[in-house]
């Protein structure tokens, strides 16, 4: 008996000396062993470390993009720069030339206008800013000093005409015009840019088209698709429409086509003529503008 109990204690203990680490494991429990590893466990970390290494050279490659457009602009605003001190005074005093000055700067983000004191007055000599701030109030003066008679809307080209005229009327004293030297007139794209300057500041300055035209509204009364085919058939006719025709042209019932001239009469930017039983309702700006372009045409 004690012979048998020797052999079976040498050999269990064979039996755990031929196990790693001299142990055996318990019923149930896995290996935890690399070797004992599935191989598509071991794969699975593979896909991840590639994308990062491709996200790590994309990123890499937009970086270095970034850099590369930075610089292109850096340059082409340098190039800009010398471009407004070698034609310093075309930009000042002709029109045409200083919008397209204007365009040249916008894909690059620069605005010369914003800065009265800084880069650009110096280059220039004097501030774009300051030129387009002061046609800005004048703008103003002019659209404030009909509204009484248009309602608070104005042809741009009439606003255009007018600060042009008035420009040649002060002009015609002035030491300028002794020394031969003529002021270059106001454009309409001039116009159009101290109007946007003026829609920063509040107050309803904007411009709407009508028909062929581009009309200044100086008041904050909103003016929807309605009364702006309204004025444009007003702009095909004599300046002027009755219901009658709105209804007939623009296929609208009566109670639409009257309560877009309501308002409209409210602001004052019609006037109600009644004739032998018929209300005609006049554009101000419309007519002026259709009546300024028969004289030009003549």
């Amino acid at each position: 008996m004690a012979h048998r109990r020797r052999g079976v204690g040498v050999g269990r203990t064979r039996a755990g000396a031929s196990r790693p680490g001299g142990s055996v494991p318990a019923s149930g429990q896995r290996r935890t062993s690399s070797a004992a590893m599935p191989s598509s466990q071991m794969q699975i970390q593979m896909p991840q470390t590639q994308d990062d290494r491709l996200q790590k050279k994309a990123d890499e490659m937009h970086a270095l993009s970034m850099q590369s457009a930075l610089d292109t602009v850096e340059k082409l605003q340098v190039k800009l720069a010398d471009f407004a001190k070698k034609h310093q005074s075309d930009i000042q005093d002709d029109p045409a030339f200083r919008q397209q000055f204007l365009q040249m700067c916008a894909p690059l983000g620069v605005d010369p206008l914003v800065s009265q004191k800084g880069f650009w007055a110096k280059t220039l000599g004097v501030g774009i800013g300051d030129f387009y701030y002061e046609l800005a109030v004048k703008v103003a003066e002019v659209c404030f000093s009909t509204r009484s008679k248009n309602g608070g809307i104005m042809a741009l080209a009439e606003v255009c005409d007018t600060l042009n005229r008035n420009k040649a009327r002060r002009s015609s004293s002035s030491s300028k015009r002794k020394s031969g030297k003529k002021d270059q007139l106001y454009s309409k794209g001039d116009i159009a840019v101290a109007v946007k300057k003026l829609a920063t500041l509040g107050g309803g300055f904007r411009i709407v088209t009508v028909g062929t035209s581009d009309m200044i509204v100086s008041v904050p009364t909103e003016l929807d698709q309605d009364h702006v085919e309204i004025m444009a058939l007003a702009q095909d006719g004599e300046g002027c429409v009755a219901v009658e025709n709105v209804t007939r042209q623009l296929r609208w019932n009566e109670d639409r086509v009257e309560r877009a001239l309501a308002l409209l009469l409210q602001e004052g930017m019609v006037w109600k003529d009644d004739y032998h039983g018929i209300s005609f309702y006049w554009f101000p700006s419309v007519w002026k503008e259709k009546m300024a372009i028969e004289a030009g045409a003549q």
